[in-house]
């Protein structure tokens, strides 16, 4: 079956497009030579690069477009089996990519990517094992993007980090949060033609240059276009902005349960916001403090509360029974006022919730 994905014309296609793309108009490689000596042959270079297509259903398409455009690939787990005998292919799960961490300490690659099982997300690991979350990806695609495109809008989802609009603004653009759902994210980028959108789940879409959907495969090309500008694609990646955060947490809900407590929650923001009903009720005692001292409230999607410091977010799974929430902190101390916050809040119309780290 794979040498059949190998030798097939749609393969073949996707490359030849790839390579019209990247070696075009739009960009004009430099010469550069990475810390192993190698030179760069090909508009992305002879780097090594960890794969860990996680045993799906893409795995023969993704090493051989990337090979294709000059890297030097090792693979990790790309013989296809449903059962995934290896971990869940999720990238967004930092436990998903310990893998690929051990093989990036081990060898002399300097860069390793994950992608999940239809391979329409991507997951970035560098040399010194930090994960680069896809909020902090879309930084680094919003700069490249914009320095084409300025004043483009970039739409991202309610789940992203509080840092993502300022770096955004920082790069000549207009930060645009809208609902999770990568559906929802690629319908808005079509309404207001935005050039550039993404989730935190790690579905990254470019209009750019290309066609608006998200493909994992060619979200790596285009880090790996912007990598090969820079002697040290490693220190391009940690300098990116970042905060101290949880993961996506679930508090498990009955069926339908989840966008009832949402809605509950909404009733008490606007009550805060509104100054009504503050001593009657403690969930709007809690959010009317934040606001007093300059936190402010969004409700596009569930509830998200950002303090100057970090942020806090609750919001109903548009797929599961969960409330899914996630916390974000400047400092350490700022993570935990901002999630104790929060928590509170959601106490306040489910007592006893209880809180998990998300499935996978």
């Amino acid at each position: 079956m794979k040498e059949e994905y190998f030798n097939s014309s749609t393969l073949e296609k996707s490359v030849d497009k790839l390579m019209a793309e990247l070696t075009g108009e739009n960009y004009r490689p430099k010469p550069w030579k990475l810390h192993t000596g190698k030179a760069a042959l090909l508009v992305l270079d002879m780097q090594n690069y960890f794969l860990d297509p996680a045993s799906h259903a893409f795995t023969p398409s993704a090493p051989a477009i990337l090979r294709a455009i000059g890297c030097e690939v090792t693979e990790l787990y790309s013989e296809v089996d449903g059962n995934f005998p290896n971990h869940h292919p999720d990238p967004s799960k930092p436990e998903n990519l310990r893998d690929l961490m051990a093989a990036l300490k081990a060898g002399d690659a300097e860069i390793g990517l994950a992608f999940d099982g239809d391979g329409d997300r991507l997951g970035i690991v560098t040399k010194g094992g930090n994960n680069i979350f896809p909020d902090r990806q879309l930084m680094l695609f919003a700069q490249d993007v914009l320095s084409r495109v300025p004043g483009g809008t970039i739409v991202f989802d309610v789940k992203c980090s509080q840092r993502l609009a300022p770096a955004i603004v920082a790069a000549g653009g207009v930060p645009l949060m809208y609902k999770t759902g990568h559906s929802l994210i690629k319908a808005k980028m079509r309404e207001i033609n935005s050039p550039l959108g993404g989730e935190m789940s790690g579905h990254i879409f470019f209009k750019e240059r290309w066609y608006g959907f998200d493909d994992g495969t060619y979200a790596a090309c285009r880090l790996l276009e912007i990598l090969s500008r820079s002697a040290d694609g490693n220190a391009v990646l940690d300098a990116l902005p970042t905060s101290f955060s949880t993961p996506e947490l679930n508090v498990k809900c009955a069926e339908g349960e989840q966008h009832t407590r949402v809605a509950q929650l909404l009733q008490i923001a606007a009550q805060a916001v509104s100054g009504s009903g503050v001593a009657s009720a403690a969930g709007v005692s809690t959010l009317f403090e934040a606001i007093k001292v300059g936190a402010k409230v969004c409700t596009i999607d569930g509830l998200r509360v950002d303090w100057s410091d970090g942020f806090g977010l609750i919001r109903a799974s548009n797929t599961t029974p969960v409330l899914v929430l996630r916390f974000e902190g400047q400092t350490p101390a700022a993570l935990q006022r901002i999630q104790d916050t929060m928590l509170r809040l959601l106490r306040s119309v489910k007592p006893g919730a209880v809180v998990d780290q998300a499935a996978h």
